[in-house]
C-alpha cells in the first residue's frame, strides 16, 4: 500500500478510475490506522482467496482487503459499478467472504465481531456492517448451508428476483419468464376501471417485467446480428440513423466561403466532464459553490426504497416556482 508505480497506459484506465482507486487506498490507510490502536501489527491481506466450501460446495471468492487486528476482522469489497447501489448490511456475499476469512484465521486469533464495508466511490457509498462471529455463524449453519447444499444438487425451488440481473441465464430462464408474464395473464380493464390493488399490483411488477422485455429484445438481436439466428415471424433491418458531415473542416471551409459566418456554438462542457478535467478535489475547491442540485422530479416507487417520501404538496411549489422562474 501506497507504493506508487507507473500509471499503466489502457483505454480501460481513466482520470476517473484513478481517483476512486487512490480514494480507496485512502479509505483501507485510514481503517489500517484504526486498528493500530488496539493491536500494534495487524495482518492487512490483499486480493485474497477467501474458500467457504465448508458450507457452500466449491465456493469461494476474493477479499479485496482483509484487516485482522486481534479480535477484529474487516473485510472491505471495492466496487467500482455504478448502476446497482450495494447496501453492506446483511449483504449474503459479504457474509459468505467473512466466512470464508474465518475459516483461514479464526484458529490463529480470538476473532469475536466482523466488520464487513461495501466501497462504491462512483455512487458516493462507503456502507458498513459488524456482526458478531457467533451470529454469522449461526446463519451459515442454520440457514446458509441447507439452502446452498438443496441448490447444489439442482433441487429446491427457483426464486426470481432483482439478483437476476447477474445471472447468464437470466434471459432464457423459465422460472423467470412465469414470474413476469404473471401481468399478462391479468384480466386487463380500462384504466380508469382497475381498482387501487390492481394498480398497486402492476406497479409492483412493472419494472422487472420492462427490464426482462428489454433483455429478451437484447439477446435475441445479439442472436440474430451476430450469430445468424433467425426467429420466426422477425427480420433484421437497418435501424434509423441521422445525417452526420463527412468533414467538418471541409464543411466549415465551405460555409464561410459561402458568406455564412455564425457556424459554431461554443458552450461549457459538461458537470462530469469538467469534474474529471480538474479531479474531485480541485472541483469542489474552484466551482463547490457555483454548483446547485435543483429538487429531483417526483417518482412513485416502493416502500422499500430508502429515500425519504416527499410532501407531495412542497413538491407542486417547488416545480412550480422553477417553471414561473
Amino acid at each position: 500500500l501506497r507504493i506508487r508505480s507507473k500509471r499503466p497506459t489502457s483505454e480501460y484506465d481513466s482520470d476517473e478510475m484513478e481517483e476512486c482507486t487512490d480514494a480507496y487506498v485512502d479509505f483501507i490507510m485510514e481503517q489500517v490506522e484504526l486498528a493500530r490502536k488496539s493491536c500494534t501489527d495487524p495482518i492487512i491481506l490483499i486480493e485474497q482467496r477467501l474458500d467457504f466450501s465448508c458450507y457452500v460446495p466449491d465456493g469461494f471468492g476474493t477479499g479485496d482487503c482483509v484487516i485482522i487486528s486481534d479480535d477484529r476482522l474487516h473485510i472491505v469489497d471495492f466496487k467500482y459499478g455504478m448502476g446497482v447501489l450495494v447496501d453492506a448490511e446483511d449483504n449474503p456475499q459479504m457474509k459468505l467472504y467473512a466466512l470464508g476469512a474465518l475459516e483461514i484465521y479464526d484458529s490463529l486469533y480470538d476473532i469475536k465481531e466482523i466488520s464487513m464495508t461495501i466501497f462504491q466511490p462512483r455512487r458516493e457509498n462507503v456502507s458498513t456492517w459488524t456482526v458478531p462471529v457467533e451470529e454469522l455463524k449461526a446463519w451459515a449453519e442454520e440457514e446458509l448451508k441447507p439452502k446452498a447444499a438443496k441448490a447444489y444438487q439442482g433441487e429446491g425451488e427457483y426464486m426470481p428476483g432483482p439478483w437476476c440481473t447477474f445471472c447468464r441465464a437470466s434471459s432464457r430462464c423459465r422460472a423467470r419468464a412465469d414470474e413476469n408474464l404473471k401481468l399478462a395473464q391479468m384480466e386487463f380493464k380500462m384504466p380508469p376501471l382497475l381498482t387501487d390493488s390492481e394498480i398497486e399490483e402492476v406497479l409492483t411488477i412493472l419494472p422487472d417485467l420492462t427490464k426482462w422485455a428489454n433483455e429478451i429484445t437484447v439477446y435475441a438481436t445479439d442472436a440474430a446480428v451476430n450469430h445468424g439466428k433467425e426467429w420466426h415471424g422477425f427480420k433484421v433491418v437497418e435501424g434509423r440513423s441521422v445525417r452526420k458531415y463527412k468533414d467538418e473542416n471541409a464543411v466549415a471551409e465551405k460555409a464561410v466561403i459561402s458568406g455564412y459566418k455564425d457556424i459554431y456554438r461554443k458552450s461549457l462542457i459538461p458537470m462530469t466532464e469538467m469534474q474529471k478535467l480538474m479531479g474531485k478535489t480541485k472541483f469542489e475547491e474552484i466551482l463547490g459553490n457555483l454548483i446547485y442540485k435543483p429538487p429531483g422530479k417526483p417518482t412513485l416507487v416502493p416502500n422499500s426504497d430508502k429515500r425519504p417520501a416527499m410532501n407531495v404538496a412542497d413538491a407542486k411549489n417547488e416545480f412550480n416556482e422553477i417553471m414561473e422562474g
